[in-house]
């Protein structure tokens, strides 16, 4: 799925996004002011959080209350090594039957077993975004068949 938006429409984008996700956990990928956090904001209320939601940069995680459900928001740009996540039971959350949703996840990509959507945002250069949406089985199947596992 491939969306082209402008930030005044990041609810309906959001929208579009939880309708086509096929897990739990979300992978954000993008350059650093691409909106990454601005389309999580959204997507945690759209989730029915009525929570202030800012990026973990400096906490790693913050948990957010939701309908019936726990959303977790991972910032992992200052991560230095995966044993730092270690430490603050990323397995739990990851495991867990909670939304996991992740920005900076590519120091974390090789200990994410578990099924994910991938996200990746770019910025346009009219100030538009590009959202990718790819399922992880279909990121791993199209690498497979190029040859870049």
């Amino acid at each position: 799925m491939e969306i082209i938006y402008k930030i005044e429409n990041i609810n309906e984008v959001a929208q579009q996004l939880i309708a086509n996700v096929t897990t739990k956990t979300l992978l954000f990928y993008g350059n650093m002011g691409v909106g990454k956090t601005t389309l999580i904001k959204a997507i945690v209320k759209l989730l029915g959080s009525d929570d202030d939601v800012s990026s973990p940069t400096f906490s790693i995680v913050n948990e957010y209350e939701a309908y019936n459900t726990l959303i977790y928001h991972f910032d992992l740009y200052r991560i230095k090594d995966v044993e730092e996540l270690y430490n603050v039971g990323i397995e739990d959350y990851l495991f867990s039957d909670n939304w996991s949703i992740i920005e900076w996840p590519e120091k974390i990509e090789n200990i994410v077993s578990t099924d994910y959507d991938r996200i990746e945002l770019e910025l346009n250069s009219d100030n538009s975004r590009t959202l990718k949406l790819k399922p992880k089985n279909e990121f791993n199947l199209k690498n497979m068949q190029s040859g870049n596992q």
